[in-house]
């Protein structure tokens, strides 16, 4: 990929189909010459000429090649808008243009087909963010949140992901790593004055501040839960016993008809599945077919198919139907995975009600915060719902959590890279008690520093890099 680099490179960077506006971008150090060989300014001047960041009116030409292997400009394409933009000033920091042209496919084809006669390549997947982060424009954390700010599903999402893009994350990392070299610093100049007996830092402050640099990666940590689920979703089954209004819930929660509703037992044979903004989480919540014994082939596949989104999800909504005493079947519900969070939801509020409080499990009544609370709604008069929307983001994200306020760590890689960096540190801490040779508390606290760096691209494998921006459109 480093030969790659040098390339210009070109890709649409609006979406597929037909569209009022399509946007082909091109970057690299021959970015204008290519451009400048299909575009003719409306002006008569030169594209190289133009101010950067603006738009020039222009017509685009098709590139023909010549009998001597030269693109020359013929034929029209379209009437555009074209936006230069100067390195460093601009996305990749290298010379960028783009071409405002009409969406349709074959205009966008055409245009396609001319740049890469005029030398440009077509750019690999996230290659344009890719350069942003190899010229220093971004670094590595805020890459990821480009991805992020472009599949965000919720407001929460994408404050999570533009407090990210704008160094949040980043600038606490930056943080932790000067605290490290600081110490490394006194470290290293103690073993090369080993002779002298000069003491740059006693081993009590050694210890003490490693400790506490290893709290605050402890404490940045601990918000991967909540960031995790931010940026992408969480799958939410609701289960039951046949006709206890799963599925009058799924079409109220969504406020539509998704699901059929009937007073037959067992309607539903597979699992139904929406994705919908609760509270400002991205819900993957699943509609699943009674629970029940049954002797119907259908009905077993669908009853198993409800056991496996029961597994696979992370929080289950056991429903109960109110109007109806507890049964043998409500029961055997009740106790499957009680190391889930799960929330108890009695249903048919609007009925005479048959299952008091007193009667409700205890596991549920006393854990209001923990593993199971209790809400009653009606489907039907839509009693109950935003009780119920709240008790879902209480139970799965923290009280005191608000997205956006302070650094939080939403992908697996970080947090991988935050256990190594604790890991290395604890053991420096270690080292340093037991009054070991400084080489082995510098040799861990070199670790952990490594272990930062990852996170924000200070230390990088083409490895790391391939695996983050495979993920990206072409176009970005």
């Amino acid at each position: 990929m480093a030969g790659a680099l040098q390339d210009t490179i070109y890709a649409i960077a609006t979406p597929v189909g037909e569209g009022g506006i399509g946007i082909l971008r091109l970057s690299g150090d021959k970015a204008l010459e290519v451009a400048a060989g299909i575009v003719r300014l409306r002006s008569g001047r030169a594209l190289v000429s133009v101010r950067s960041h603006h738009l020039s009116h222009a017509d685009v030409l098709e590139a023909a090649v010549a009998a001597d292997g030269r693109a020359n400009a013929s034929r029209p394409i379209d009437e555009v808008l074209v936006a230069v933009m100067r390195a460093p000033h601009s996305y990749t920091a290298e010379d960028v243009v783009e071409i405002h042209c009409h969406g349709g496919p074959y205009v966008l084809q055409a245009l396609c087909e001319s740049v890469q006669r005029g030398g440009a390549r077509l750019a690999e997947p996230g290659e344009f963010t890719k350069r942003a982060f190899l010229n220093g424009r971004l670094d590595l954390a805020q890459a990821e949140a480009v991805l992020d700010t472009i599949q965000a599903k919720t407001a929460a999402s994408l404050r999570l992901a533009q407090e990210q893009l704008r160094g949040g994350l980043s600038q606490e990392i930056n943080r932790l790593r000067d605290g490290l070299v600081q110490l490394l610093a006194q470290v290293e100049a103690a073993i090369d004055f080993t002779e002298e007996d000069i003491v740059f830092i006693q081993p009590q402050e050694l210890t003490g501040r490693l400790r506490e640099v290893g709290a605050a990666i402890a404490r940045l940590a601990d918000t991967s839960r909540e960031g995790r689920i931010l940026r992408e979703g969480m799958t939410v089954a609701i289960v039951g016993r046949p006709n206890v209004g799963k599925s009058s819930l799924l079409n109220a929660l969504l406020h539509a008809d998704r699901a059929i509703v009937t007073p037959i037992p067992g309607t539903t044979r597979d699992v139904l599945e929406e994705v919908l903004n609760i509270r400002g989480l991205p819900v993957r919540l699943l509609d699943t077919a009674g629970v029940r014994q049954t002797e119907d082939l259908v009905e077993q596949e669908g009853v198993r198919r409800s056991r496996a989104a029961m597994e696979q999800a992370e929080l289950l909504l056991i429903l109960m139907d109110g109007s109806l005493p507890f049964g043998d079947e409500d029961r055997e519900l009740l106790a499957l995975h009680p190391d889930k969070k799960r929330l108890l939801v009695i249903t048919k509020s609007d009925l005479p009600c048959r299952v008091p409080d007193a009667s409700v499990p205890a596991c549920f009544k006393a854990n209001p915060e923990g593993t199971g609370a209790v809400v009653r709604i009606s489907a039907l008069t839509g009693a109950g719902l935003d009780g119920l929307r709240d008790a879902i983001r209480k139970t799965v994200l923290r009280e005191d959590f608000e997205p956006g306020d302070s650094a939080v760590v939403t992908r697996l890689r970080h947090q991988t890279s935050l256990q190594k960096a604790r890991e290395a540190l604890a053991n420096a801490a270690a080292s340093a008690e037991g009054k070991l040779s400084g080489e082995f508390v510098a040799m861990d606290l070199r670790a952990g520093l490594d272990a930062l760096g990852e996170i924000t691209g200070v230390v990088t494998t083409d490895d790391i890099l391939d695996r983050i921006f495979r993920d990206f459109c072409i176009g970005k």
